[in-house]
């Protein structure tokens, strides 16, 4: 019996050092080629992510410096949910995503199409001039928005709209969320542009054609054709916009810095800044800035599964019913 047992074992022995060489061969150059990339991943957004949770559970701050905090476990996601500000901010945040990123898909959409469907150079300059928002300096783009948007007798907007009988006003005082809108929404609009550009011109030309000599007119061929065949493209650019819109602050920030007033264009990402990095108090509150990170870190798996649910995703990487050769 122990002569069987030995050799079973030496027999599985065997066995593994054929196996590891064979395993090596067939995943090595697939290792090889993704581990650079696997530790970028790892240091630049796996650690960040632990580390974030880890400082959330702590007091960290200015008050405490970098040697004296103590882990307080949840208490500072149980003072965010004690805010009588959270609900308000977080109104805000679902408010801005959700009409920026409308705005976003829309015009990048409809933008796409004309350009699209009249002569090669006007579209390409079509397309050129919606890209100035999106390539010029951020701080340069908000002060020229700041300066349409100022008080009459001054100010762009106010001398398009009066002679339509509006009254002329400061409009970030005023309407503080249109301007905000606007000046995100022009800029995921050029992006979203580009995407759907690409994604119109690679669909084959023989079916626009088809569908013309049936006797389609352009309405039915954007309705039947072209927006069908775009699921894909419009699923990265609401997702990818998403995210973006529930991280970013920048463009807020410059533009209204979260007022007038008290939270009034606040978003939660801006929150977030404010209380970790540049506090109106004086006081740099790390930890209680990274439970708030945390949160908008749930936020934005949840926002993303539920996209994928919607456009459904398993059917659009699902293999094809009829095979086409």
């Amino acid at each position: 019996m122990a002569l069987v047992e030995r050799g079973a074992i030496t027999t599985r022995a065997a066995t593994d050092r054929v196996a590891a060489p064979s395993l090596w061969r067939q995943y090595g150059t697939a290792t090889f080629f993704m581990g650079p990339a696997l530790v970028l991943v790892v240091l630049f957004f796996v650690a960040p992510v632990i580390i974030t949770f880890g400082m959330s559970l702590t007091d960290m701050a200015t008050t405490t410096g970098l040697s004296n905090w103590q882990w307080t476990g949840l208490d500072n996601y149980q003072r965010l949910l004690r805010s009588r500000f959270t609900l308000i901010i977080l109104g805000n945040t679902l408010f801005y995503v959700v009409i920026t990123l409308v705005f976003n898909v829309l015009c990048g959409l409809g933008v796409a199409l004309l350009s699209t469907h009249v002569e090669p150079r006007t579209g390409g300059l079509v397309r050129a001039l919606w890209l100035l928002p999106r390539i010029s300096p951020s701080v340069v783009y908000t002060l020229m928005w700041t300066w349409a948007a100022a008080d009459r007798p001054y100010g762009v907007i106010n001398q398009i709209v009066e002679p339509f009988g509006v009254e002329g006003r400061y409009w970030l005082n005023t309407n503080p969320w249109l301007i905000v809108l606007l000046v995100n929404g022009f800029v995921g609009a050029s992006f979203g542009m580009l995407v759907f550009t690409s994604a119109i011109r690679s669909i084959p030309e023989e079916l626009f054609r088809a569908a013309r000599v049936d006797g389609a007119n352009a309405w039915q061929i954007v309705q039947r054709i072209t927006v069908p065949l775009l699921r894909w493209p419009i699923l990265f650019v609401v997702t990818y916009q998403s995210m973006s819109l529930l991280a970013s602050y920048e463009l807020i920030y410059l533009t209204t810095n979260g007022g007038p007033g008290l939270y009034n264009t606040e978003v939660w990402s801006l929150w977030m800044f404010h209380t970790a990095l540049n506090s109106y108090f004086g006081n740099l509150e790390f930890g209680y800035g990274a439970a708030m990170a945390a949160v908008l870190m749930v936020l934005g798996f949840v926002v993303s599964f539920v996209l994928l649910r919607i456009f459904r995703f398993n059917d659009l990487v699902s293999e094809p019913r009829i095979e086409i050769t």
